[in-house]
């Protein structure tokens, strides 16, 4: 049985669906969120775009006229998941609920503790697109940038933790990161919680 979060806790449903900015088709908007709630669910292969197309209610011509391309919507999928995911959720939670760097930094197992624990946890999109495009081009290089990305934070925190090697320490944590998601996709709703005593074992070794 999936748990409620706790009272003032963001979570990726909380956020709801973003506004269109000004000046932004509400037709490109619809498109984007039907291939958001539609990519991140089954997966970017898995979705065609006849599919999309009647999520969104829009004509064929529209979305072309937004997206000409497949990997183009693609592109601004994994944009706008790094937007919500990344930062609006994973950082501004961390954020919330820790002030040391230390904290933070073990916060995140405690922010995905609960992200596991929902039935209808998706994973990390990031992974899956990565898993389900070999080929090299702009969406694989796109998906290892927003991954990159992430460690940019965990970099930050590694230095103001007092960590000597921070590009070391945060490849190493987003491994604990990457790990954890994927056993919990296998079912293992205690993961983030065995990647969370794993963690407090690399900082102290770091830092002692």
């Amino acid at each position: 049985m999936s748990r409620k979060p706790a009272s003032g806790v963001t979570t990726l449903r909380s956020l709801g669906r973003p506004k269109p900015r000004d000046g932004v088709s509400q037709a490109r908007e619809r498109i984007l969120m039907a291939a958001y709630e539609l990519f991140s669910r089954q997966g970017v292969r898995a979705v065609g775009i006849d599919t999309i197309i009647a999520r969104a209610d829009v004509a064929k011509m529209t979305f072309y006229h937004h997206f000409p391309s497949k990997d183009e919507l693609v592109l601004a999928f994994l944009e706008r998941r790094e937007q919500l995911w990344t930062h609006q959720w994973l950082e501004a939670e961390v954020t919330r609920r820790a002030t040391s760097p230390r904290d933070r930094l073990l916060a995140i197992f405690d922010v995905f503790d609960e992200w596991f624990q929902y039935d209808d946890f998706e994973g990390c999109s990031f992974i899956n697109v990565l898993l389900e495009i070999f080929q090299p081009g702009p969406v694989r290089r796109a998906t290892t940038s927003h991954l990159a990305n992430i460690r940019v934070f965990l970099r930050g925190l590694a230095v103001a933790a007092g960590v000597s090697d921070s590009d070391d320490f945060a490849r190493k944590w987003h491994v604990l990161m990457k790990g954890s998601i994927v056993a919990a996709g296998e079912g293992d709703r205690l993961a983030a919680r065995r990647a969370r005593d794993i963690g407090q074992l690399l900082l102290a070794a770091e830092l002692s």
